[in-house]
């Protein structure tokens, strides 16, 4: 997966279209990540010894990664990543637009 905890998103489809966020957690078998404050939605909990009264909680979900794009930070646009390989088991990842590294 090209995505990585800590990189800056755009969301690029559905409810939040348009806004950026953090990447919160990203999994990978399942190509989805987690954005901060990005597709909350509603559970309805039951009680429990935490939470005796139960009730509405807003909970964070994830997100397929083919629905956002990443920021550059050189650039500050949205792009797609490349590879560049450095040595023999070493790759960079790189910005489409600018040609740049995107690491941190």
């Amino acid at each position: 997966m090209k995505l990585k905890k800590g990189d800056q998103v755009l969301i690029t489809t559905g409810k939040d279209k348009g806004k950026k966020g953090k990447i919160g957690d990203a999994f990978s078998k399942t190509n989805k990540i987690i954005v901060s404050g990005i597709n909350i939605v509603k559970k309805h909990t039951k009680a429990t010894k935490k939470n005796p009264h139960g009730g509405v909680v807003q909970v964070e979900r994830p997100l397929f990664t083919s629905n956002v794009a990443l920021i550059c930070p050189r650039c500050e646009k949205p792009t797609r990543i490349g590879y560049k390989i450095l040595e023999k088991d070493k790759k960079l990842r790189i910005c489409k637009k600018c040609k740049e590294s995107v690491e941190q």
